[in-house]
């Protein structure tokens, strides 16, 4: 073959189509790697990739980024009805409920909001009944300002007195023992666990006290069906159901009670917008101030509503700083800035300028076809940092597009 074809051949691996993915904090980047072979015996031409050339640029690269979000009280969650019988009260959109308030009324009877968990899921009475359900009514009663005595520690034993419930189809009884269908009262030695309350006499009078003062039944039991047990106080929603109306299915959707900015955010910068993280918010009446990056999640989604395609998101929760820079406002769109990395007076090329050598590293390549390698720096808003001998502000590189 003549040397003049061979230099043809060695120069005619032009443009590209492989992409190297280039992962860095926050951000992936993609570069176009000009890698095409010109085969003598096709005879289609090749699809070509438009190219240009770009001066090299002295510049300030930084990872800050600026993300929208909302200004509520967070994402509601549902009140779950617990307890039959007929709505006959409930509480106005916009309210708030603290510990002890009646969140809404069944059968003319409160349902008060208890704080903390777990939530009730039995009956509680008998002596000394233990459980972390029991801990959490007399943490309650105690907030609340009712004398509960003193709760055995961990490790210690306590007598427990218990009615056993007759089997709904017993067997006959033999003699000297109750008939069928008699409940039975039964007592054991129980040792109370790291986290557990203990139903004592002070705590059973403490409850028939409170039950009293609230409109219950003032017997010292209290079903599963008597309180709302939730995380914390809560703001009202929106409602599901009106008075009268059976007491089934979601009652009510409710929200905390701090007003908080909810971003959602592209995947790639999940990592950037770490828990305890610090934030610039721009409120929607043009202040600024100050927020904390409260809770991110850990599974992203699709947007509700969003065409097929649509990147997923994660929900990020922010505080404000000054819980009254909102004002009175309950709604709004903020401006979230995040600051990052900034690297300033750096030389900079558009990321399609990079083409990824065979034998590892990056290059940029001059309109005269010589290669120059270059190693890579900070990646920021399609632009990287690019360090090497010969590389020069203002130098000439070609770029694809």
């Amino acid at each position: 073959m003549p040397e003049e074809d061979n230099r043809r051949r060695r120069r005619g691996r032009v443009a590209a189509g492989l992409a190297v993915a280039v992962a860095v904090p926050a951000i992936i980047v993609t570069a176009l790697v000009w890698t095409r072979d010109v085969d003598a015996a096709a005879e289609e031409p090749a699809e070509t990739i438009s190219v240009g050339t770009v001066p090299v640029a002295r510049t300030d690269l930084s990872t800050n980024r600026t993300l929208t979000g909302t200004l509520g009280y967070g994402t509601p969650r549902a009140v779950r009805a617990v307890r039959e019988g007929v709505i006959t009260g409930l509480p106005a959109s916009g309210a708030t409920i603290d510990r002890g308030q009646s969140l809404y009324q069944v059968n003319d009877e409160p349902v008060p909001l208890f704080i903390g968990a777990p939530p009730l899921y039995r009956t509680i009475s008998g002596t000394n009944m233990t459980g972390r359900d029991v801990a959490m009514v007399a943490k309650n009663l105690g907030a609340l300002g009712y004398a509960i005595g003193d709760q055995p520690d961990a490790g210690q034993q306590v007598k427990q007195t218990y009615t056993e419930e007759p089997d709904p189809a017993p067997d006959p009884a033999p003699s000297g023992t109750p008939p069928p269908g008699t409940p039975v009262t039964r007592t054991a030695w129980v040792t109370v666990r790291d986290g557990e309350g203990v139903l004592t006499a002070a705590l059973s009078a403490a409850i028939t006290r409170w039950q009293r003062d609230v409109g219950l039944p003032a017997d010292g039991v209290i079903e599963a069906g008597d309180l709302a047990v939730l995380p914390g106080a809560v703001r009202v929603d929106s409602l599901a159901v009106q008075v009268g109306d059976p007491a089934t299915g979601d009652l009510m959707s409710v929200t905390q009670t701090t007003k908080v900015i909810t971003v959602q955010a592209p995947v790639t910068d999940a990592d950037a917008l770490k828990p305890g993280g610090t934030v610039t918010l721009r409120m929607p009446d043009g202040t600024e101030t100050p927020g904390e990056i409260g809770e991110t999640a850990t599974v992203a989604q699709t947007p509700d509503g969003a065409p097929p395609g649509t990147a997923q998101q994660v929900s990020v929760t922010i505080t404000m700083s000054d819980p009254k820079a909102a004002g009175r406002l309950d709604g709004g769109t903020v401006e979230v800035r995040v600051e990052g990395e900034t690297r300033a007076d750096v030389l900079a090329v558009p990321v399609t300028a990079l083409l990824a050598l065979r034998e590892g590293g990056y290059a940029i390549q001059l309109p005269d076809g010589r290669l120059i390698a270059v190693a890579t720096g900070m990646f920021s808003g399609g632009m990287v940092e690019v360090s090497g001998d010969g590389v020069t502000e203002g130098l000439a590189v070609v770029t694809a597009s």
